[in-house]
């Protein structure tokens, strides 16, 4: 996750839980008749023909993003040996296909050298083996069950976005290595863009309707009750001072960095680790505030209306050919996509765990011409946010309509003029 991302410093993260759930797309089909909503006439699933996949992902395991006072957990650098599997060549330009922008945060993680030899935020093998496994998967669906995808990488059916973190572009080669077996047909760009205009994560730098509305919100969430008597409970288990500006996501930061690599961890760590990512969640939800709709939008409001014109792009007659892919990748992080998942219905009250993958599926009747979309969620088909799992588009488009933000919409929500016509924001 991003560094700082739930609080007002601009290069900061979070982070969290583990692996990956695998399914296999028999139960994508289970039903060759799902029943509809009332008034609603049951759709012929056989005669749904897949149109576009787009799928956002968290990346794989990393180091912590900042070591906790008295831990003793190592990072030793045999934890950045690259599986052979994994390997991948690709390119990263900016979004106008220029040079790679500067990464300020990747700038700041080489400032924190942990204890063993590794940086902060460093991507481990085993994260390179989660996002093989989860290419794996997505070749499954796409190649083999489905012959939706050409079994090598074909740059006119597959476009890939990420942030601008290493972590997150060493996650999408290994995540295509697994999809497409090392196998090309043309050159692997990743597209990425500057950190202060990325809408890939909450971006705070850009937003300041955002930054002012959630001041502070991190700190006081250790002060609500039950969260503050839990975090107590939790320092002094481990001999942390209360006043040393540790929290429950820099907790869960750790401990989820330490279980998914097995390393040796502080007794109190394990003991609560339930306990801190429950808290954790707790802790960024009255960040987020999901009742302040408007915060949700800034937040993660232009990603959607990336999400949103593609689907629309796709149904649209007059698109003309080359400019619509098959499969849109998108590498970003946990703090993407809690939002998304709540805007969405579905989220589960459990961290995004380490090369979780948000899938999207948009499907075509094939004899009445309707649109629908499909969600999973870690492999599994969605049980709530839409009727029987299967949504009409326009249903879905409605949903995400009170979220989506235009660019030009963004800039003046976010503009510093917005925040003092609605006074503070808090």
């Amino acid at each position: 996750m991003i560094t700082r991302v739930f609080s007002v410093r601009v290069w900061a993260p979070v982070g969290v839980l583990t692996s990956l759930a695998y399914c296999v797309h028999q139960r994508r089909v289970a039903r060759a008749e799902t029943p509809g909503a009332p008034g609603q006439r049951p759709v012929d699933r056989s005669l749904l023909e897949l149109k576009m996949v787009q799928v956002v992902f968290r990346h794989g395991a990393r180091s912590p993003l900042k070591p906790l006072p008295r831990e003793q957990a190592e990072w030793n650098l045999q934890l950045l040996e690259v599986p052979p599997q994994t390997q991948f060549d690709y390119t990263v330009t900016n979004l106008a296909g220029g040079l790679k922008p500067h990464s300020p945060f990747d700038s700041q993680y080489r400032k924190t050298v942990l204890k063993g030899g590794m940086f902060a935020g460093q991507l481990t093998n085993v994260g390179m083996q989660q996002m093989f496994a989860l290419g794996q998967r997505l070749r499954k669906s796409y190649v083999e069950d489905i012959p939706f995808l050409s079994p090598t990488f074909n740059p006119l059916e597959v476009f890939v976005r990420s942030t601008n973190i290493y972590r997150n572009l060493e996650s999408t080669r290994c995540l295509l290595a697994g999809l497409f077996q090392s196998q090309k047909e043309g050159p692997i760009v990743i597209h990425t863009d500057e950190a202060s205009s990325e809408v890939l994560y909450p971006n705070y730098q850009n937003c300041w309707s955002l930054q002012e509305r959630t001041k502070g919100r991190r700190q006081a969430a250790c002060l609500q009750p039950g969260i503050s008597e839990d975090l107590q409970k939790v320092k002094e288990g481990m001999g942390i001072a209360s006043n040393d500006g540790v929290d429950f996501l820099s907790l869960l930061d750790n401990v989820a960095a330490e279980q998914v690599h097995s390393l040796p961890s502080c007794p109190t760590l394990r003991r609560f680790a339930q306990m801190i990512e429950q808290r954790a969640v707790d802790t960024a939800l009255y960040v987020m505030q999901r009742e302040d709709r408007e915060s949700l939008q800034m937040a993660v409001g232009p990603f959607l209306h990336i999400l949103e014109s593609n689907l629309r792009k796709v149904m649209d007659p007059a698109t003309a050919p080359g400019k619509t892919r098959k499969l849109y990748l998108y590498a970003a992080h946990d703090v993407t996509l809690m939002p998304l998942l709540i805007i969405l219905g579905i989220f589960d009250h459990k961290w995004p765990p380490f090369a979780v993958d948000l899938t999207m599926e948009l499907y075509q009747h094939r004899e009445s011409k309707e649109w629908f979309v499909q969600l999973y969620y870690r492999g599994e088909q969605v049980p709530k946010g839409c009727p029987d799992q299967l949504c009409p588009l326009d249903k879905f488009l409605n949903t995400l309509s009170a979220y989506t933000l235009s660019p030009e919409k963004y800039h003046t929500l976010c503009s510093q003029a917005h925040v003092i016509e609605l006074g503070d924001g808090e």
